[in-house]
């Protein structure tokens, strides 16, 4: 009887130890995964972490270039305005350039006077607005017929966009188109008299935007302006 307790009880201990032995392998083998996974979302938090962090570098550095890009475009036209009396004026689709660049009576040619603030206005597109669209818009004074005046603003345009394309402008579309005597700046203003030679002019619209511009040619009469 003695015997058969014993060997109960041993039997119940052996039991209980494979029972404990399995418990506790039970619990390495869980936290052991625990340290796995651990691991794994610490590895994979860190990643994320650099992720954003290299996101969050090149986000910094796009705003600093732009920042710094729009500083020196506000300094490119503040120059143009205050050294050379250029007029800038934003619009929908674009920026207005409006120089002091004018021509003589009955006269096609870039005069020399011109010359430097041309220059320097190309080279700020040039810098700033590449790929974009330039219209360069000519214009004369009312004396002689219309259809004269409208060549003769045209031969203007095209002048100037020579002119500018000779000192290196080339990485945006330019078109000239005449406009005649139309929009005049000095009502009435022809030949001599005061406001005809700002009549005689050019100006200058930046597009970002593929919009059509129109461009009539007609043929020459004789007249002048």
């Amino acid at each position: 009887m003695t015997m058969m307790r014993m060997c109960t009880g041993l039997a119940f201990a052996a039991v209980a130890t494979s029972a404990c032995a399995t418990k506790g392998y039970v619990n390495r083998t869980v936290a052991a995964m625990v340290d796995t996974s651990r691991a794994a979302w610490t590895a994979s938090d860190s990643s994320v972490r650099k992720d954003m962090a290299s996101q969050f570098a090149s986000l910094r550095s796009d705003v600093d270039t732009v920042k710094s890009n729009v500083n020196s475009l506000r300094q490119d036209l503040n120059v143009l305005r205050d050294s050379l009396g250029a007029k800038v004026t934003a619009m929908e689709k674009g920026v207005e350039f409006v120089f002091p660049v004018t021509f003589a009576f009955d006269d096609a040619t870039v005069r020399d006077q011109d010359r430097a603030a041309l220059e320097r206005f190309g080279q700020v597109i040039n810098k700033h607005y590449g790929g974009s669209i330039v219209t360069v818009e000519g214009f004369a004074d009312p004396a002689g017929t219309s259809r004269y005046n409208q060549r003769l603003s045209q031969r203007r345009a095209e002048a100037v966009i020579a002119y500018l394309q000779e000192k290196g402008l080339s990485n945006v579309t330019l078109r000239p188109v005449g406009y005649g005597e139309t929009r005049p700046v000095v009502e009435g203003a022809s030949k001599d008299m005061p406001g005809a030679e700002e009549n005689r002019r050019v100006v200058f619209v930046v597009e970002t935007t593929n919009g059509g511009v129109r461009s009539d040619s007609t043929s020459t009469k004789s007249g002048s302006n």
